[in-house]
């Protein structure tokens, strides 16, 4: 029930930063929050703790908690809304819609790499999931990702048809928060120009990365190629860590 209160309350506060509702681009103290929500301090702890780990808030030492002007101003393709890292909340772009067509969906024997990766035994099975992503029929994206089958055994042609993190978060109650991603730049092959109708000399951008569970286990092992001009890629560094 915990997780669902700072989760409703992060949702709302995303909501009301991307409407510009915040005067000065600064937000209420955590009494004034936890007032207007009608929740726990800790719960509004909770919820700005994840706003500034990505970015979009910052607390400035005796003035008060502000939206980050840089992410305001970088909302392009990374622009995120979601509460946990699905690529349908993660990818927005001027309003077109953005659709899933399924290329395949098999069970299939996890690897060495992949016990490894995702802690499994050996003999364990994974879902092989291959999508292209498209905004307005445009295909920007090839997915291909690795889950467990005995973490999500209940996963269908439907469900992965859309989004699976979603879906998650929806019917299981369970939520993908964190990622360790490798992000490069390649060559395009011939399957990357035929799905993405790139030409011969034009290069992807590559994502290849794990995505966990917010108590830590690891859900999929991801592989995701991009167009080259639907990537652009920003992040958030703070050197005051102690």
């Amino acid at each position: 029930m915990a997780d669902l209160v700072y989760r409703r309350v992060l949702h709302d506060l995303k909501s009301r930063i991307h409407d510009n509702q915040f005067p000065n681009k600064r937000l209420p103290d955590e009494r004034s929050l936890s007032e207007a929500y009608n929740v726990s301090r800790s719960s509004i702890k909770r919820a700005l703790s994840v706003l500034a780990n990505q970015g979009i808030i910052f607390k400035k030492r005796g003035s008060g908690t502000f939206i980050n002007p840089l992410y305001m101003k970088n909302q392009t393709i990374f622009h995120y809304e979601g509460s946990n890292l699905g690529i349908t909340d993660s990818f927005k772009n001027d309003g077109q819609t953005q659709g899933i067509k399924l290329l395949s969906f098999k069970v299939v024997p996890a690897n060495e790499e992949m016990q490894q990766d995702l802690f499994l035994e050996k003999g364990d099975f994974v879902y092989e999931i291959k999508r292209l992503r498209l905004f307005d029929e445009h295909p920007f994206m090839v997915e291909r990702g690795f889950i467990p089958i005995k973490i999500a055994p209940e996963l269908s042609q439907k469900v992965v048809s859309g989004s699976i993190f979603n879906y998650l978060e929806d019917v299981q109650n369970k939520v993908v928060t964190k990622s360790f991603m490798t992000v490069k730049v390649a060559p395009s092959n011939e399957e990357d120009q035929e799905l993405l109708t790139l030409k011969p000399n034009e290069p992807v951008a590559i994502m290849e990365g794990i995505f966990f569970l917010d108590d830590g286990t690891p859900f999929e092992v991801s592989n995701m190629r991009l167009r080259y001009d639907y990537f652009n890629y920003n992040t958030f560094v703070t050197l005051d860590e102690e």
